[in-house]
């Protein structure tokens, strides 16, 4: 058996088309199948189910292809290891982030790229915590920056990174003047935009809520941060968004910022990697860098700082 096998099967199975696994793996056709074939053979059990055209993994190719995943994943890990031995830590992180932690990601590397400089970084921010714990699990991104979730942490190390709070921005004249909190019920009696219903930020700002029996229904729904401040620009609408994006867009004189209370709600946002064998190296100088970070303490004090502002 061959690592080439695997990463072909590997590719079959992620692209769900031969002929797409075969140019992704610069191999002609033929020449995947044929691989394809032989560790079949060698393993003794059918891993593709073939007609005129791929049409899906068998059962045993589904369980399979975890463990093939799982050894390039090691076999990637070894050669990076023998890498950071003689030259320090190289390569390409694989990170991912919940849209709502895409801006603080950037800390978080600011740190990582400082301490390795010949590492390069690539970055997927519009996937929901639920695929990006797969990703890891599944060796397709070397760590992820997800909401603490039990059902969905197993197999995976979390790092604390920081806590979420809830702030709502709104055009300086929606809110009362010297204001530096909002209760939810007064905050439903404007016209909001929110994030839409499948990201984790929103299910919780709808639990606040539903806990005073309010309900609200946004006039305008986004799974962009970015969007929900441009809403606000207009004039037209206030948004809740967490605290962390506050120091990524300075706020003027027109547009003003307060904490949600009543209750204060906290949201734990970790670093998610692997926990199989020791881990990639690039992986664990991520967590390295993350643990020597004070993030809560520098979001705290920008809230304070644009709550109070007079």
């Amino acid at each position: 058996m061959l690592f080439r096998q695997l990463e072909y099967f590997v590719a079959v199975a992620q692209e769900r088309h031969f002929a797409r696994a075969a140019e992704r793996c610069y191999v002609s056709q033929p020449a995947l199948s044929s691989a394809i074939a032989k560790l079949e053979r060698e393993l003794n059990v059918t891993l593709i189910n073939r007609g005129h055209s791929f049409e899906g993994l068998t059962p045993e190719g589904e369980r399979l292809v975890l463990w093939a995943k799982r050894i390039l994943a090691e076999h990637d890990a070894f050669k990076a290891e023998v890498h950071a031995v003689r030259s320090g830590i190289t390569g390409t992180l694989r990170l991912g982030t919940v849209p709502t932690a895409s801006t603080t990601a950037s800390l978080l590397l600011s740190a990582f790229c400082s301490a390795h400089p010949l590492a390069k970084v690539q970055i997927l921010s519009r996937l929901a915590a639920s695929e990006l714990y797969r990703r890891v699990r599944e060796f397709e991104l070397d760590a992820a920056i997800v909401h603490t979730a039990p059902d969905e942490a197993r197999d995976v190390d979390l790092v604390p990174l920081y806590e979420e709070h809830y702030v709502l921005l709104s055009p300086a004249d929606m809110l009362p003047s010297g204001a530096t909190t909002l209760t939810w019920p007064q905050a439903a009696q404007l016209p909001l935009a929110l994030l839409t219903g499948d990201m984790r930020d929103r299910q919780i700002i709808d639990e606040a809520f539903a806990g005073h029996a309010i309900a609200v229904t946004p006039q305008v729904e986004t799974d962009s941060v970015a969007s929900l401040f441009a809403q606000v620009a207009t004039g037209n609408w206030a948004c809740i968004v967490p605290h962390t994006w506050l120091w990524t867009s300075p706020l003027n004189a027109e547009i003003r910022a307060v904490e949600m209370v009543d209750p204060v709600l906290k949201a734990e946002i970790a670093l998610a990697t692997n926990s199989a064998g020791p881990g990639s190296p690039i992986a664990r100088a991520l967590a390295a860098s993350a643990q020597e970070l004070a993030l809560d303490q520098f979001f705290d004090a920008q809230l304070l700082g644009l709550t109070h502002r007079r």
